[in-house]
């Protein structure tokens, strides 16, 4: 079934059409010095509503054929059947038609003998059958190409939906696992921190769940699990981290994509913090630059392995779930960098599309 726009613009054109027609006709027999305009409206009229009857049948019984527009073909051979009926149906209409109203207004309509009248009309028929053949054929497919792009868009969107539910489920297990091994190390040397993170991890859990389902978060949110993921980290390092926060409040109702910073921050802790006997120094800012949301995460410290610096070449779950993520979520309008700081030190980068 064609959408109703598009059978209200054939109907009014084929309404035009046989407007034109008859005004046409009209113009020619008042040029000829004759003055029964009637006569003209009522040739075109009948051609029209006989013509019209004619296509309205031919598209009612071979809609069920709509499936071959692929193949054009096979298609216009259903429709070809068709051309038969026209030649065979017109005149006897049509004229029917006209004789009915002379003949009611006591005149009588001449024509050519039936041969001709048949040959020349059936001729005609052909000419019209073909034009508005092929025309319902291009109408056709437009409509079928278009339904068929909305599918595979929704189709792709289902996916992509499908792939963001995967990625944010892989992250929770991930992120609990080293959250428990953190404090695991903790249970028989300080039971009192430990018991402080287990706390701490509660909360975070607590945050956790209320975003669950979700693919993007207010930054709001996400600083708030990122700062309990901070909190049980610090305590496990509280002599070996000091962790500097540079937030633009303005940005905290920015959508963000969840739990995509808390990853970066655990590699710093785990590629830096528990390799170095020093202090590392930490900055987490969250910034504006143009029309895109800047969170970075850097260390004073860190050291990109060759690999790791050929930036596409991925990292851990974490990052490679991340860039992942931000692909299926913003496509090209989003940014992720590893960068090595001199002397020393890494910057992880993402960059957002701003939604304001």
């Amino acid at each position: 079934m064609l959408p109703k726009r598009t059978r209200i613009t054939i109907a009014v054109a084929w309404a035009l059409f046989w407007l034109l027609m008859n005004v046409t006709a009209v113009q020619e027999y008042v040029r000829d010095h004759h003055h029964e305009v009637w006569k003209p409206i009522l040739w075109e009229s009948s051609s029209a509503l006989t013509g019209t009857a004619l296509l309205l049948l031919q598209r009612h019984f071979t809609r069920k054929y709509d499936h071959l527009l692929g193949t054009p073909a096979r298609w216009f051979a259903r429709q070809l059947v068709w051309l038969p009926v026209y030649w065979v149906a017109f005149v006897p209409f049509a004229f029917g038609l006209r004789h009915a109203i002379y003949g009611a207004a006591g005149q009588v309509y001449t024509h050519t003998p039936w041969a001709e009248t048949f040959l020349y009309e059936d001729i005609k028929m052909t000419v019209y059958f073909s034009i508005f053949t092929t025309i319902m054929f291009g109408v056709l497919s437009y409509h079928a190409m278009q339904d068929e792009k909305l599918r595979v868009e929704r189709a792709n969107a289902a996916m992509r939906e499908a792939q963001l539910l995967t990625l944010t489920q892989q992250m929770q297990p991930h992120f609990l696992f080293n959250a428990l091994n953190t404090i695991s190390s903790l249970m028989h040397t300080d039971v009192a921190r430990a018991d402080a993170m287990l706390i701490q991890l509660a909360d975070v859990l607590r945050a956790t769940l209320d975003v669950s389902g979700r693919h993007s978060v207010p930054l709001e949110v996400e600083l708030r699990l990122l700062r309990g993921y901070a909190t049980l980290m610090s305590e496990r390092f509280s002599d070996r981290v000091r962790i500097a926060w540079q937030v633009d409040d303005a940005l905290l109702g920015a959508p963000v994509p969840v739990m995509s910073m808390q990853p970066l921050l655990e590699n710093i802790f785990k590629h830096t913090v528990e390799k170095r006997r020093q202090a590392t120094a930490i900055t987490i800012a969250v910034l504006r630059e143009g029309e895109q949301v800047v969170l970075r995460l850097e260390d004073d410290g860190g050291m990109l392995a060759p690999a790791a610096d050929a930036r596409q070449a991925g990292g851990g779950i974490g990052v490679r779930n991340l860039r992942a993520r931000l692909a299926a979520m913003y496509g090209e309008r989003a940014t992720f960098d590893l960068v090595q700081l001199s002397p020393a030190g890494v910057r992880a980068e993402m960059r957002l599309p701003c939604a304001s």
